[in-house]
């Protein structure tokens, strides 16, 4: 589905921005999945659609922006895999230097998307608390990788087992992706996102807050939880 809505009354900043939602896994590289299955493939797709269409649009820099992120990360920095049991390094922004920060693991998923998409430009790391100002002293088109995964309570087997406000939460977050409605993402309960295990909220909510008060063209690519885990996938053309 393809809407337009304005969000609330709140002025936000003139430049146009390119905006891609995806969940961040380690399971979307295939050195952590191993063996592919179906559901992983069809995230996988979803992702560099929306991350595709992030750099079609010419950004002139993109921001990654995730939870657990704190300060900014850039040149340098790199982050890895080893918690998952894979020997990989992913440098965040060309290579990775001695001394450089360690990325949180949604910048680190976030950087290798973009890796995967073939981006060389500029790119910056940020935590939700960070996203506004990150974009605002950026020129031109700017790009933003809003990467959250959505309730980790969606069934029996998930990481927090079953909540049955799990699946109508995460629900409620993908028809505001679907719609383009950057009020109801600014809205959304953290103190409930906290509960389901919705580590994408404070992303979610943060950008929910820079595209207030602007023109939306929205495309949801991909709701579902296939590992019990609620992974959505969205673009945005805010403007």
């Amino acid at each position: 589905m393809t809407t337009e809505q304005a969000g609330s009354s709140a002025p936000g900043p003139a430049r146009p921005l390119a905006i891609a939602f995806c969940p961040g896994p380690p399971l979307l590289l295939p050195a952590v999945e191993g063996r592919a299955a179906p559901e992983t493939t069809a995230l996988r797709r979803a992702c560099a659609e929306a991350v595709e269409a992030v750099l079609a649009a010419g950004p002139e820099s993109v921001v990654v922006v995730g939870p657990g992120a704190e300060g900014r990360y850039g040149e340098g920095d790199a982050g890895d895999l080893r918690g998952v049991g894979v020997d990989l390094e992913v440098p965040f922004a060309g290579g990775a230097r001695a001394g450089g920060r360690r990325t949180p693991t949604a910048l680190t998923i976030g950087a290798w998307l973009l890796d995967r998409a073939g981006h060389t430009g500029p790119r910056l790391g940020v935590g939700p608390a960070e996203l506004a100002e990150a974009v605002a002293g950026l020129p031109g088109t700017v790009g933003v990788l809003a990467v959250g995964d959505g309730s980790a309570r969606r069934s029996v087997k998930a990481p927090g087992y079953l909540d049955d406000a799990a699946a109508p939460f995460d629900a409620a977050v993908a028809a505001a992706l679907a719609a383009g409605d950057a009020a109801a993402l600014a809205a959304l309960d953290p103190a409930e996102g906290e509960r389901l295990l919705a580590a994408g909220v404070p992303v979610w909510r943060a950008v929910g807050g820079v595209v207030a008060g602007r023109a939306v063209q929205a495309q949801l690519r991909y709701d579902d939880a296939p590992f019990g885990v609620g992974y959505l996938v969205a673009s945005w053309t805010a403007r």
